[in-house]
This record gives C-alpha cells, sequence and structure tokens, in this order.
C-alpha cells in the first residue's frame, strides 16, 4: 500500500493524491491547479493517469482547487463513485458547472483576440456537459457514518470547519496480504475554531499516517485582528471617497462570511448607507446551499437564525444578490458608492475581472483580499504591490486602486493550530509518517521542524510523483 503525491505537493492548490491499496486505486481530490496561466494549462490538461484506472474518488470539500478537475478525470474516463458529504455535492452541483462555464467564457474572450492575430485558439478545458455527467458520479455520506467505498476499506467523513460541508478524512486500510489495518488520516483544509457560520474541526485519534496541509505553517493569524472593525473602516473610506470597494472572494465560503459580518455592521446601525452586491450567480446559488444545511452551522449562526427578524443571516436591507450580466455590467456604469463581492477569490477568472478592469485605475478604488492567493495569480501580485501596472484579459491596466488585506479572516488553521492539530492526531504515538501538502516550500519547511522537535513522528514534503510507503 501506498500514497503518490500528484497535486497540491510543494504548492497549495490542485489537491491530488492517489492510494494505491492492492490492485485498487482511490483519488483524494482532483482539485485545479492555479498559478502561472502557462503553467496551469498544461498542468491541468495532463493528469498523471488515465481516469480509467481509479476505482473511486473520496472528495474532501467543493473548493476548485480540491475538486475542479474531476470533470477531466471523467473525461478521461473514470466512471466509479465520487464520496462526498451531502452538503459537499450540493456545493459542488453549482460549482462544477460553474467552473465549466468559466472554462468556456473565458476561452471564448481570449479566443476573440487571438483570433484577430491569426493565434492558434485554445479550447476549454471541459465543458457543461462533462460537469453535469460527473456529478452522476456523487455518493453522499454524512459525519461520523463509517463507510466502505471498497473491500477492505473503511472510511469516515469528520467535521472539518474550512468551508460547508469541508471534511477529514479518515480511512482504514486492510493489507489484504497480511490482514494488518492501518489508519490513514488526510486533512483536507482545517478549519479555524470559533469562526463564523461552521462547527470547530474535529481531531481524529490513532492515526498510524497523516496528511496534512500546511498552508500556513509558518505563521500565526494576528491575534486581536477585527474582521468587522477592518470591514467597517474601510467601507467607511470608501463611502467618503464616494468610490467602490472591491471584495474579490471565494464564492463559497468566503463570500458568506463577509456577508455574515457585513450583516452583523448592518443589524448594528454601523454600515454606511451604501449597497452591497454579491456579484456572482455561483455565491448566490451557494448561500441557497447554505440555508439548506443548518446541520454544519455552529451555536452562534443557529441562534442568529432563531433570533434575527427575517431569520436569516445571510441577508440585510441594501444587500443585493446579482445573477444576470446585464445587472453586473451596470455595476460598471454607476458612479453611486458600493461595495462588491466578486469572484474568483484569486482574481484568475470571473466576473470579478471586469470590476477590477474598470475601477482599477481610479484612486478612490479599494480592493480588499479576504483569503489566500497563491503565488502568480494576479490576487498575489496585487496584494503583494509588486507591479505598478497588470495585465486583465491580456490588456495593460495601471493600479491606481488602494489594495488592502483583510487579517484575521483565513478560513485555514495557522500554524499553532496545525501542530495542536497534530499532536492529538498522534496522540498514541503511532504515526509511522507524515506528509505536508497544500503548502509552499517556506511554510512546510518551518512546520516540519516544529513537528520533529515534537517527535510526532518522521515528517516529508513530497514533492509531485513522490510515494509515501504504508
Amino acid at each position: 500500500m501506498k500514497v503518490q503525491f500528484w497535486g497540491a505537493a510543494q504548492t497549495v492548490t490542485g489537491s491530488m493524491h492517489l492510494i494505491q491499496f492492492g490492485e485498487k486505486r482511490i483519488l483524494l481530490d482532483c482539485g485545479l491547479y492555479q498559478g502561472k496561466r502557462k503553467v496551469a494549462f498544461e498542468k491541468n490538461r495532463n493528469t498523471p493517469f488515465d481516469g480509467n484506472s481509479i476505482d473511486a474518488v473520496i472528495l474532501s470539500h467543493a473548493h476548485i482547487d480540491h475538486s475542479g478537475n474531476l470533470p477531466s478525470l471523467h473525461a478521461s474516463g473514470f466512471r466509479g463513485p465520487i464520496y462526498a458529504t451531502s452538503a459537499t455535492r450540493d456545493l459542488a452541483a453549482f460549482m462544477l458547472l460553474d467552473s465549466a462555464k468559466i472554462q468556456v467564457n473565458d476561452v471564448k474572450y481570449v479566443n476573440k483576440r487571438r483570433r484577430r492575430n491569426n493565434q492558434e485558439l485554445f479550447v476549454p478545458l471541459y465543458g457543461p456537459e462533462q460537469a453535469a455527467a460527473t456529478l452522476r458520479q456523487f455518493r453522499t455520506i454524512e459525519y461520523d457514518h463509517m463507510f466502505s467505498p471498497m473491500e477492505g476499506v473503511n472510511c469516515r467523513f469528520h467535521v472539518a470547519g474550512h468551508m460547508l460541508g469541508a471534511s477529514i478524512v479518515e480511512l482504514n486500510l486492510t493489507d489484504p496480504d497480511s490482514g494488518e489495518t492501518k489508519r490513514l488520516v488526510f486533512s483536507g483544509d482545517i478549519g479555524r475554531s470559533d469562526m463564523p457560520i461552521l462547527r470547530d474541526p474535529k481531531v481524529v485519534a490513532d492515526a498510524d499516517y497523516v496528511i496534512m496541509e500546511a498552508t500556513y505553517g509558518n505563521r500565526n493569524h494576528k491575534e486581536g485582528s477585527d474582521v468587522k472593525k477592518t470591514l467597517k473602516e474601510i467601507a467607511e473610506e470608501t463611502y467618503a471617497d464616494r468610490g467602490k470597494l472591491i471584495i474579490p472572494a471565494f464564492s463559497v465560503g468566503r463570500t458568506q462570511e463577509i456577508v455574515y459580518r457585513l450583516n452583523l455592521l448592518a443589524e448594528e446601525g454601523q454600515l454606511p448607507p451604501m449597497k452591497v452586491y454579491v456579484d456572482s450567480p455561483l455565491a448566490v446559488n451557494a448561500t441557497d446551499v447554505f440555508r439548506s444545511h443548518v446541520e454544519c452551522f455552529n451555536d452562534e449562526m443557529i441562534n442568529a437564525v432563531l433570533t434575527e427578524e427575517d431569520e436569516d443571516p445571510l441577508n440585510f436591507d441594501n444587500l443585493h444578490y446579482i445573477r444576470k450580466v446585464e445587472e453586473s455590467k451596470a455595476l460598471n456604469s454607476s458612479n453611486e458608492p458600493c461595495i462588491i463581492i466578486s469572484a474568483s477569490g484569486m482574481c484568475e477568472g470571473g466576473r470579478v475581472l471586469h470590476h477590477l478592469k474598470n475601477n482599477i485605475e481610479k484612486p478612490s478604488t479599494r480592493i480588499l483580499f479576504a483569503g489566500y492567493q497563491a503565488p502568480h495569480t494576479l490576487g498575489r501580485i496585487l496584494m503583494d504591490g509588486s507591479l505598478d501596472k497588470v495585465k486583465i484579459y491580456g490588456q495593460q491596466y495601471e493600479v491606481k486602486a488602494k489594495v488592502a488585506h483583510l487579517t484575521g479572516s483565513s478560513g485555514h488553521a495557522d500554524q499553532e493550530n496545525l501542530l495542536a492539530w497534530a499532536k492529538e492526531t498522534s496522540a498514541q504515538g503511532n504515526v509511522k509518517h507524515i506528509a505536508l501538502v497544500h503548502c509552499e516550500m517556506d511554510s512546510a519547511t518551518e512546520l516540519k521542524t516544529k513537528l520533529e522537535k515534537l517527535k510526532l513522528g518522521p515528517v516529508m514534503i513530497p514533492a509531485p510523483g513522490d510515494e509515501m510507503q504504508m
């Protein structure tokens, strides 16, 4: 038995880990790689195995860097089951179709210019047909219920706290030759405790092997950071300048968290009299999914549902959810101050690019990043302030907008949280190997050092193609 690491290996995106179990092959996640456009183009089109060689997929959560290449897997022959929580499946239904739509529309937009320049036209990674076919392969399992994806394998999902439906995956693998059972724990993306909306992450004890994320393995989230206060202050500044506050945000998870905090400000009368737009059909659909999965809510969120007058902590006066393209375009011709929450969160596609294109050269504009930005993405370039000009849809734009980062809003556990989780997972001292994934090398290297000082077990930082024997 072994695990081979093919994605989110010495990088954050494109989660993909292959378990070889006797003659069977189980894939943990199948995500899109996001980064340099040319590299992403090649990686996402060239998976290191055929889909028909995979017997089952176990999906930790619905974020596109974990689920977004499932349609490509289907297109290459995969016809087995995809196991996930019901909340993950319900979100994936919208997210994969939205991803397909973005693939098609973005290629169509870029091909207009390439056609004029007599360049070879691009082909979308996949379309709605492949996404819809993939969704038919989902099998839903609720938290804490043991299930068997195949003979000799027992699996259970535990609350991860990272996003709605996100799971820590427990796999109990019985060696077909020796009869010995080994427990592999895959953290997926671990959330933080005491965050809005969702329940706190759980710990799976008695692990023999651990695959854990290390996104923030070299840092702790800023102590005392007040996300609500920061939102209030930057909204007031934008309103005073009669500008637009653009918040690139992942449609699922981060958007709902920001809306929840803005709702608190609105309920307390602390939000300036400006309209707030959630400009993403996916975010609108995802918010409806949130409302239907109360089992994932923490006590604070449940209490808000029960006590607020409209019984909806994801809605308030002056908040507008936008689906239609015409309404989205109208925001760019409006001169009224407003807040626009739009995807994609790393500014690599979607409607947020049009809002940036039309507003980035205005000093009255604020761009507020609320989540992790992978290297080489437009979001990372803007957040780092490394360039005076950036390319959007192939055209150069001067960066005159003010750029800020909303600290304290990350959905990922920090170094302190990760070490605590690893210690509890390894409490019995049985861990034979820990693999650090979903991380850049500086984060992984520091976390590896700290884990080794705790003597929790040998630690590896796998490169793509590396193996962990079990």
